[in-house]
């Protein structure tokens, strides 16, 4: 078990960085049963025949390490996995129908200066939340895309809570859309922030793109996430006091503005990763090798069956 205190910003010493705030817990009234669940999956593991990771070395080497060691079964970190399959109009895997006219949007400004935002397919906020939110972006000054999926914002379809004539008083400095082709969004050279919820699909993706985030979770992993993007890889900054248009401004700055010195490293760092990315993948990368481990090791459990049959 691992020793809690009752503090949530107290750490747990068993994983660090990891705050008692930052861990994956579920609220259920029936925690003994998510205990067992926990339990279950982590015995189904261990009995397994090896395991295949969406990371990479360069990215999670010390935890890969770990749990190499915990489970004592083959550890194949291949991913990322989107970076197999690239992504156009017509291959998108996406259930929600894409707003692929932002692309046209974006080609109009700058390399670095847009603010791209999604919280994901299932988180939800507040309208106090989500009216914060809309006027940090404004008074930051920096053009925005932001995805507004339908239910997003609790109590309303979708943007009710906007005042009369907001988007039209920005003059094509914001844009909306109810979902967007995200993995093209990141590799689009106007794109210089991600502010993210921090799935791991949409943190990793961000990280290949070397775009720097800022870090807002809702549950589960997306907490342990945050805390990795903000005080291990340190490619972005996790808002940590809620939304508060004065605090959402300053952030966006502190990572965005040129003359802010930790901003300048949070980039730095975030374009380091990409390339780092870039060269698991390639013949001879840790990625690389790691898929041909894994197709050896299939052929030889295949080869094992026809043996004992």
């Amino acid at each position: 078990m691992l020793h809690l205190d009752s503090k949530l910003e107290d750490a747990v010493k068993e994983l660090p960085p990891l705050r008692v705030k930052d861990l994956p817990m579920i609220n259920t009234k029936e925690p003994e049963k998510y205990y067992e669940l926990i339990c279950n999956f982590v015995n189904k593991t261990k009995a397994s025949l090896g395991v295949i990771w969406n990371t990479f070395e360069d990215l999670e080497s010390l935890p890969l390490s770990t749990l190499s060691q915990q489970f004592s079964i083959p550890m194949f970190p291949i991913g990322p996995f989107h970076k197999y399959f690239p992504t156009n109009n017509t291959s998108s895997s996406s259930l929600i129908p894409q707003d692929q006219n932002c692309m046209s949007w974006l080609n109009k400004h700058k390399p670095k200066s847009v603010v791209y935002m999604s919280f994901g397919s299932v988180a939800s906020i507040t309208e106090a939340e989500f009216l914060e939110i809309a006027w940090g972006l404004v008074n930051s000054n920096y053009p925005f895309l932001w995805v507004v999926r339908l239910g997003l914002v609790c109590g309303h379809e979708w943007l009710g809570p906007l005042p009369n004539g907001f988007m039209e008083n920005l003059e094509g400095r914001g844009y909306i859309v109810k979902w967007a082709p995200q993995q093209e969004i990141l590799a689009h050279q106007a794109v210089g922030l991600f502010w993210t919820h921090n799935g791991w699909n949409s943190t990793l993706e961000s990280v290949c793109e070397g775009v720097p985030m800022i870090c807002m979770p809702c549950f589960t992993d997306q907490k342990v996430n945050a805390r990795y993007v903000s005080h291990v890889w340190r490619v972005g900054l996790q808002l940590e006091n809620g939304m508060e248009r004065g605090e959402i401004e300053r952030t966006i700055r502190k990572v965005m503005e040129d003359d802010d010195v930790e901003g300048n490293e949070i980039r730095d760092r975030a374009l380091k990763l990409k390339e780092e990315a870039e060269v698991c993948l390639e013949k001879g990368g840790s990625s690389c090798s790691a898929l041909e481990r894994l197709v050896v090791h299939i052929l030889s459990l295949v080869s094992f069956t026809f043996e004992a049959s």
